[in-house]
């Protein structure tokens, strides 16, 4: 009896130190390993992607994610279209002309970053630009060709009541659009506002000097950049593009709550930046661009669809588009996470 109990105690014992030793080597769970286009340089507005990363809400959903700089708005689509990317970082109205020419692309947006996007005309008070749209006619404005803002031109001189007829465009360069506005040989730029505006004061023009037209102000009703899928890789790996938003809209919120350890995250990758001014671009993107009204009431990354249809309106005029493209096939909102867990701070 005795023989028989101890042999019983002696193989519970070995199974649980069989059962423990397995569960220390048990392999980890796999990650879905996401490649990540941004639209542009690391930047203080990007903060959000990257205490995603370091915050491990990334992690927490299963996924490894790696984050790669971009050219521009428009050319992450291309990047996630392609397969080149799984994920990417893109203007949505872009993206409509790109699905307006090619319905088949296989890249759709899931989540609306930019509630208002950040287009404007920055122009100074002290060359006659003001509050008034209509302060642009009879001045001379710098437009880079492929610029974002620049292309929703025709647009907005319908709901602004412009006189284009009276308003001289100068084709020009990225890199010298601030400088030919500081040094007076333009009125006015087209640009971002949260970028052009800090450029400005970098090339030393007093902030009191400096007005920004953002577009979204005066009736042109659009959204801005959104994070894009790949719609094979959304289609085998729904629960990694739902985890992905997930922890996109902890990220964000974080860097809503604390700009200051957003900056902080980007500057890891990009050591050149200045902490003043990224920080200031960071609370400029969040006021006007990310944190807004709509969000506020309705949550963070959805959007209307009735505004994201006249917002196809506007397009038609300023892009040409040719209606081959709906509302349903821009935007999949099936991928968000509830409205609760996407409100911001």
């Amino acid at each position: 009896m005795i023989t028989r109990r101890y042999f019983s105690l002696a193989a519970a014992a070995a199974l649980s130190a069989t059962m423990l030793s397995s569960a220390l080597v048990a392999p980890a769970r796999a990650e879905t390993d996401i490649k990540f286009t941004l639209d542009w340089k690391f930047e203080g507005p990007a903060a959000g992607f990257f205490l995603a990363i370091d915050n491990g809400y990334f992690k927490d959903e299963g996924l490894n994610v790696t984050i790669d700089t971009g050219n521009g708005s428009v050319e992450a689509i291309p990047r996630v279209a392609t397969g080149t990317y799984q994920m990417g970082f893109g203007d949505i109205n872009s993206l409509i002309k790109f699905l307006d020419n090619d319905p088949a692309q296989k890249v759709r947006a899931v989540m609306v970053i930019y509630e208002r996007p950040p287009f404007a005309i920055i122009g100074r008070k002290s060359q006659g630009i003001t509050e008034d749209p209509k302060s642009v006619e009879g001045k001379k404005l710098g437009a880079p060709p492929p610029d974002g803002a620049f292309a929703q031109w025709p647009a907005f001189v319908e709901v602004a009541g412009i006189d284009a007829s009276k308003v001289m465009i100068e084709s020009v360069g990225f890199p010298v659009r601030e400088p030919m506005l500081a040094q007076g040989q333009v009125d006015g730029i087209f640009g971002f506002s949260f970028s052009s505006v800090l450029n400005l004061k970098a090339q030393g023009v007093a902030a009191d000097d400096i007005v920004t037209l953002l577009m979204a102000e005066h009736g042109l009703e659009l959204y801005g950049n959104s994070i894009l899928v790949n719609t094979d890789f959304a289609a085998a790996n729904p629960d990694a593009v739902k985890g992905f938003l997930k922890a996109l809209a902890k990220g964000f919120a974080a860097a809503v709550a604390d700009p200051s350890a957003g900056v902080d995250a980007v500057m890891k990758r990009n050591e050149v930046l200045k902490k003043e001014i990224e920080v200031e671009r960071l609370e400029m993107a969040n006021a006007q661009n990310i944190k807004t009204p709509y969000v506020v009431e309705n949550g963070f990354g959805g959007l209307d669809q009735a505004k994201l249809e006249k917002s196809i309106e506007f397009l038609t005029v300023s892009m040409k588009l040719a209606g081959n493209v709906k509302a349903d096939g821009i935007f999949d909102a099936s991928f968000l996470p509830p409205k609760e867990e996407r409100m911001l701070p």
